[in-house]
């Protein structure tokens, strides 16, 4: 009676463990279903104690096609606020897009503005932070380069 319990829990910690690996899996953005499913299929035996099935196939698994016909996690006219740019992928909010997007999403800026077919000057900056790091570079003189007194102060040190 104990080695069936035994057997059960072993049965039911070899699941838990599969589900947690394809869990991880599934939440990359470039998955497919189909993926999942073979993942799943070639997880089960091993974690059971069987060798895993050989593919046949040998084509490599492509990673799923971003299109435009993806769903936004919020409507594009509430994405972009004066203080934050929301996530389209899953509606969180930040102040600048392009590491959450890669960290979290696994996405470029190209790919994402492709995904949800978004132009080229949409924002992945939230405008009341690009507007004071503008601020602050004029305040502190960054882009008033002038060549030619710089050109005159080489020759003159000459």
């Amino acid at each position: 009676m104990a080695e069936k319990n035994n057997m059960d829990n072993h049965k039911k910690q070899n699941a838990d463990a599969v589900a947690t690996v394809v869990a991880a899996f599934a939440q990359r953005s470039d998955v497919t279903s189909d993926q999942i499913v073979e993942l799943t299929a070639r997880l089960l035996p091993v974690f059971n104690g069987a060798p895993a099935p050989v593919r046949t196939e040998t084509a490599p698994i492509q990673p799923a096609q971003k299109t435009a016909s993806i769903v936004p996690a919020i409507p594009l006219d509430q994405a972009v606020t004066d203080e934050k740019v929301y996530c389209l992928c899953c509606g969180k909010g930040f102040t600048m897009l392009k590491r959450h997007l890669k960290a979290e999403h696994g996405l470029t800026e190209e790919e994402y503005r492709q995904m949800f077919g978004l132009e080229d000057s949409f924002p992945l900056v939230a405008p009341k932070y690009s507007e004071r790091k503008a601020a602050y570079a004029k305040q502190a003189g960054l882009g008033k380069y002038n060549r030619d007194a710089a050109e005159k102060e080489g020759l003159e040190a000459r």
